[in-house]
């Protein structure tokens, strides 16, 4: 299948974005930047628009989870929106029993550690995921010439949510589960990445000009175990998008020395955290992808001169990259000065 012919990637809106010419490797007019976690949290106008209302029931309400992904992009003029939603989203519309528990994280009802329990998990239908579309519609309608990027947890971290019931530090379960139990870690898994994949699809489809998978913990892995029990998953998940022919971004926390296998799942940018320089980084990927990232989230707290350094030291270190699309080492902090994210932005298209 192909995307219909008025989506922003063929009717002519978002291609020759600067956001797309430096995923894909070309040379685009400014060095493009957005940052992961701008929509929300460290925003007036969303903490204000989210009063009273839960996170989960947010990301599902499609006009709120519009206006919150254009928040950001009217605010700080980034060059991309990233489609406001959370990695469990999927298990809700599946219906698992999940929430967001405030300062603690995905809280399931039950967590899922046998083959019984696997076999027992209902599938995503494609009808449930309308209001993923209805909101990305909505979103794509307001975004004009400037791209939105659809994401979904990667496999291993939708799992290891599973397997632990909540966040966990280090992720025991299942790294034990992998090697321990290999046909349960397998359903699970495979569940995990048709969920992902039929998410990110939605979003693409319905207007998505880019697509992110976002592995938080794979950084808790050895790259052995990462290559053997996870990566096979992740391309499974990206598989699901190939045929529609943008942009894909591979993203992990931790994921230094998983870089390259990051890379081998087929995907057009590795997004680079902030524990390793990204001159490292890009000499480890090579020249046939992309680099994203990777500023200190903390020094968006530092004074302005030292932010400022560290930002024009990354632009400097991206330039030896095939393509480099400025972003955080992870997510915008929510105690963010949000004006200092406009003033990064101000700088990062100024040079």
């Amino acid at each position: 299948m192909t995307l219909s012919q008025n989506h922003p990637m063929l009717d002519g809106r978002t291609q020759d974005s600067a956001l797309i010419q430096a995923l894909t490797g070309k040379k685009p007019s400014h060095h493009p930047v957005w940052f992961m976690r701008q929509a929300g949290r460290s925003l007036p106008e969303y903490l204000k628009l989210r009063e009273g209302v839960s996170m989960l029931d947010s990301c599902l309400d499609p006009a709120m989870a519009s206006e919150i992904t254009l928040q950001p992009v009217r605010r700080h003029k980034v060059d991309a929106g990233i489609f406001f939603s959370d990695i469990v989203i999927p298990l809700r519309l599946a219906g698992i029993g999940v929430d967001i528990a405030p300062g603690v994280g995905p809280v399931l009802d039950t967590p899922i550690r046998t083959m019984e329990q696997v076999a027992a998990l209902p599938e995503l239908t494609d009808e449930s995921l309308e209001p993923i579309r209805e909101a990305v519609r909505l979103t794509v309608a307001e975004l004009g010439k400037t791209p939105l990027i659809g994401f979904a947890g990667a496999p291993f971290t939708v799992a290891a949510y599973m397997v632990e019931g909540k966040p966990s530090r280090d992720h025991l379960g299942p790294r034990t589960m992998m090697h321990t139990d290999a046909e349960v870690w397998d359903g699970l898994m495979t569940w995990a990445a048709n969920a992902s994949g039929q998410f990110l699809r939605a979003q693409v489809e319905a207007g998505a000009s880019a697509a992110q998978l976002f592995d938080s913990w794979a950084g808790s892995l050895s790259l052995p175990d990462y290559q053997k029990h996870v990566a096979p998953y992740s391309v499974k998940s990206l598989d699901y998008v190939r045929d529609l022919g943008v942009p894909l971004i591979h993203f992990g926390t931790g994921t230094g020395e998983l870089l390259t296998a990051m890379r081998d799942a087929g995907v057009d940018t590795v997004g680079v955290d902030y524990r390793i320089p990204l001159a490292t980084a890009i000499e480890r990927l090579g020249q046939d992808v992309s680099v994203q990232g990777n500023i200190d989230p903390a020094l968006l707290a530092a004074p302005w001169e030292v932010l400022e350094a560290h930002v024009r030291e990354v632009v400097a270190a991206g330039k030896k990259a095939r393509g480099h699309v400025l972003n955080l080492g992870h997510g915008v902090p929510p105690t963010t000065d949000p004006t200092v994210l406009t003033r990064v932005v101000e700088l990062i298209h100024s040079l």
